[in-house]
């Protein structure tokens, strides 16, 4: 059990224990261990038991809860709490907006147990009748269940990668030597998923038969031809049942959307009609390269392999360097020199540190003397592990009216920007739109980071015109962050047609707050496939020497 799931558990006892009303001296207790706990650059597991009980914040109580899930992977006295309170006062606990005190006020008082009940009483202005709960208050609480309701049951892409594999590989093992293989929306690569889904090449009543034995499925529904599935009361599962000689084909219509299918035969109105022994037999009868199944969205790929302009996808082997990252500088995990000794060991030739500005105070962001005295410690590494490079960089704030963070004596010393809005995400789109604009045109923007601020299935993104944001970066020579953390994805892959054919510049960059974090260029660069994006249209996978010349021509021209 790691140290963030311990902080996890001591941080949800906390708030319960404040929503039923109970000791608030021994929540708060457990709040400030999760607190101290989530800071500890050393396992718990890894820490002698004596020695937790003398770690800041860790006292008797806490220090023996610590044990007890090291030990038996349980925590009694959050199971008896969990066990108590009803199940949607937990669901609430995932509305922003929803405190424990206002959870408990909800609960006590107006005796609601369901966010069904509750976004019937915010239709019926009945919270307003209690302190704490204006009509600002309730009006965000009911947007917010809103969107809990309608993605409660979709997941991230790469929640569901590992059981997708798995699930795969079963059915390959259960239905050997027949024909077995992912399709739908993730085969697609889509970043939010409804349901997995799979062909086999086998009819359906022998399907549903042999599944019948696989542990932890439950059969929901059937069509006919295939069983839906559902996976321990968690994602939603579709499997396809078909003769071997159509297996080709019902891969096909699997994985393309609508849209895709109905201009596929609208281009080869026979295509479909026979057996076919792959996919790639069905692009040739269609008079058609093979269209990568990422792009099968029905969004012009057609039209340009009839063309034959499909592009060359861009690869993670394509990314030469990591762009937007964080180290113990503000709030990434590890230290600055850890994290560059990391990149160069994983092949990357140079890493771009962009810790957090000063006005993200809650992130450590870096006072001006703090940025001095990391430029030196990067000078330090630079002439201790060239020829790799580490870039001196800034996660700069957007303030409210367009402005960065730093007045420009200090912007000046970075080799580049990345300019990130981080607060106030409910402005109006007018207003919204007026503090990018101008963020883009300050001359020492390199990168508009995560250009809408979104968190899929969590929260909704800044409101933006996407095509004048793309329009105001190419007239101002600055790049759009392809953010490839998979819970943000952010700028969506659907705009990057539009900025390719404007001429814009993309970096796919992990926003990595630990090592760890360096695998997300896997899912940035799964998202960008979707896009059509090329390695020559990506900053990131610029050699070292390449984006010292993009950077130093791109300052001579702002006359910085």
């Amino acid at each position: 059990m790691d140290n963030y799931i311990i902080a996890d558990n001591f941080s949800l006892l906390a708030k319960l224990m404040d929503i039923h009303g109970d000791n608030s001296f021994k929540a708060k207790s457990f709040a400030n261990a999760a607190f101290q706990i989530e800071k500890l650059t050393v396992p718990l597991q890894d820490t002698p038991h004596e020695a937790i009980f003398r770690i800041k914040g860790i006292g008797e109580s806490t220090g023996k809860s610590v044990i007890e899930m090291l030990q038996t992977g349980r925590f009694g006295a959050l199971e008896d709490y969990l066990q108590k309170t009803p199940a949607g006062i937990l669901e609430m606990m995932r509305i922003k907006g929803l405190g424990p005190k206002k959870i408990a006020t909800i609960w006590k008082e107006l005796e609601i147990e369901t966010l069904g009940e509750l976004l019937y009483a915010c239709d019926e202005n009945r919270l307003l009748l209690f302190k704490g709960f204006g009509q600002k208050t309730q009006d965000s609480i009911k947007q917010s269940i809103e969107f809990f309701l309608s993605n409660r049951e979709r997941f991230l892409y790469a929640e569901v990668e590992t059981f997708a594999e798995q699930l795969r590989d079963t059915l390959s093992g259960l239905f050997a030597p027949a024909p077995v293989a992912l399709t739908g929306a993730f085969r697609r690569q889509q970043p939010v998923i409804d349901e997995l889904e799979a062909v086999i090449g086998v009819p359906i009543e022998q399907v549903a038969e042999k599944l019948k034995a696989v542990e932890g499925f439950t059969q929901v529904d059937n069509t006919d031809d295939a069983i839906i599935l559902q996976y321990r009361e968690q994602v939603k599962v579709k499997i396809y049942g078909v003769d071997a000689p159509f297996f080709a084909r019902k891969l096909f219509v699997t994985t393309g959307n609508d849209s895709f299918l109905e201009q596929f035969r609208a281009h080869a109105v026979d295509a479909l009609d026979t057996e076919a022994a792959s996919e790639e037999a069905i692009f040739e009868k269609a008079k058609l390269p093979f269209i990568p199944a990422c792009m099968r969205e029905g969004s012009g790929e057609i039209a340009l392999a009839a063309n034959n302009a499909l592009p060359q996808l861009i690869r993670t082997t394509d990314i030469k360097g990591i762009i937007h990252s964080h180290s113990q500088w503000s709030d990434g995990l590890q230290s600055l020199e850890d994290m560059a000794k990391a990149a160069k060991e994983q092949g990357f030739e140079y890493l771009v540190i962009s810790d957090h500005s000063r006005s993200a105070f809650y992130a450590n962001g870096l006072q001006p003397e703090r940025i001095l005295a990391q430029h030196q410690q990067i000078d330090q590494l630079n002439s201790q592990l060239a020829p790799f490079k580490i870039f001196k960089s800034i996660e700069a704030d957007i303030l409210n009216d367009g402005n960065l963070d730093y007045p420009d004596d200090i912007l000046r010393s970075f080799d580049l920007v990345i300019a990130s809005v981080h607060s106030n995400l409910k402005m109006p789109e007018d207003k919204a739109m007026a503090r990018l604009l101008k963020a883009i045109a300050n001359p020492y923007t390199t990168i508009l980071g995560h250009m809408t601020g979104r968190l899929l299935l969590s929260r909704n993104g800044y409101p933006v015109d996407h095509e004048a944001i793309i329009d105001a970066c190419v007239a101002h020579e600055v790049v759009i962050e392809l953010n490839a953390h998979p819970r943000r994805l952010d700028i969506d892959w659907q705009w990057i047609p539009s900025a390719i054919r404007k001429g814009a510049l993309l970096s796919i960059d992990p926003d990595a707050h630990s090592v760890a974090g360096y695998g997300d260029i896997k899912y940035g660069t799964l998202a960008a496939q979707k896009g059509g994006l090329t390695r020559e249209k990506n900053l990131s996978s610029f050699s070292k020497d390449e984006l010292e010349a993009f950077l130093l021509q791109r300052k001579q021209r702002k006359g910085i």
